[in-house]
């Protein structure tokens, strides 16, 4: 309880930080704005009009958000204990492919609520075999988890291109590289409008995830490891197995985040599924200074700039991916703040 109340004090103080730093990149980009010939405010406006002023704006904000929850949880455990795993990305598509793999298998042989829970542990699997092997080669061979998990995000679009094209594919794609649709019982249910109870799930797994953290021995002997290795070791915590368990939770989450992107929203596997998820994600775990409580909140405001990059295109005849250029702005003021906290 004592942390929970430690906590809300420190809110506030922490969501004014990351204001901060989204503020300084949403000023810089207006700027740019204003060198393409485009009025900012106008274009602000219209963002979030178009986004957090309809409600179905708000649904595909909420929609968008949902992976970016439990791929920013999933590199908060994986930094707290001191790794920086950007492998979001692959471990989400090796959760999709796992998962469609299992739900193409199930097809309609089992009651809707297993059929769901099988495919979910299907992603996890994928996502945490993946993310384990980045974790062996860190705990085993020493390698840097920061190259080999970035390495490891295109090979696992490799692999699902493989798959897409090959075993996997639909044959009545006219040769599109997908698979097929996975059976209706197997969709997640809808709450609201598009959706799913997938950003119910998330929300829990972010609290479920920020409690093991602060309350839990696993938790604490996470914490110190993160704060002082070689401390760590001293005080007779074994460092690389927690550093490993830490690996394989980060991928089930970002493996699960992929399951509920093919449940809950394509319902089939793409070589496009989820690309860019997993540095989004990474994103919003670093404004949230790897708090997986505060990543909720700046998980839905990269949910936000992500669906606010379509009305972008509409209302100022720039590219979509410009919206990129603002979340590139927000990550160099979050490194830049960094590395002044750490300095200081």
């Amino acid at each position: 309880m004592s942390k929970l109340k430690e906590y809300l004090k420190t809110l506030p103080r922490r969501l004014g930080k990351t204001a901060a730093v989204v503020g300084a990149a949403v000023v810089l980009f207006a700027v740019f704005l204003l060198c393409q010939g485009v009025n900012p405010l106008s274009v602000y406006a219209n963002m979030i009009a178009s986004t957090l002023g309809t409600s179905y704006g708000i649904g595909q904000v909420l929609i968008k958000s949902t992976p970016f929850i439990l791929i920013a949880v999933g590199t908060c455990v994986s930094a707290k204990a001191g790794l920086v795993n950007v492998g979001g990305e692959g471990q989400f598509a090796m959760g999709a492919l796992f998962s469609v793999t299992a739900a193409l298998f199930i097809g309609d042989s089992m009651p809707s609520f297993f059929g769901i829970v099988l495919m979910m542990l299907a992603g996890m699997i994928g996502g945490a075999f993946w993310s384990g092997l980045a974790g062996v080669f860190k705990v085993k061979a020493n390698m840097n988890e920061t190259l080999t998990t970035l390495i490891m995000n295109y090979i696992a679009y490799q692999i699902v291109s493989y798959f897409v094209f090959n075993q996997l594919k639909d044959p009545d794609s006219f040769n599109w590289p997908q698979t097929s649709e996975i059976s209706e019982s197997l969709q997640l249910p809808r709450i609201w409008g598009k959706v799913t109870i997938g950003i119910v799930i998330a929300l829990l797994a972010a609290v479920l995830i920020w409690l093991m953290i602060s309350k839990s021995k696993w938790g604490y002997s996470l914490r110190v490891i993160g704060g002082n290795a070689n401390a760590a070791l001293h005080a007779g915590i074994n460092v690389q197995k927690v550093q490993m368990i830490a690996m394989l939770i980060s991928g089930a989450l970002a493996g699960f985040a992929g399951a509920i992107e093919i449940s809950g929203v394509e319902e089939r596997l793409r070589q496009t599924t989820g690309v860019n998820y997993g540095y989004l994600g990474f994103l919003a775990a670093w404004m949230a200074w790897n708090n997986p409580a505060t990543a909720i909140f700046t998980a839905v405001v990269i949910g936000f700039l992500s669906v606010a990059g379509n009305v972008l295109e509409i209302s100022s005849a720039l590219p979509s991916s410009a919206i990129q250029i603002l979340m590139a702005l927000v990550l160099l003021a979050i490194l830049w703040k960094g590395k002044e906290k750490k300095s200081a």
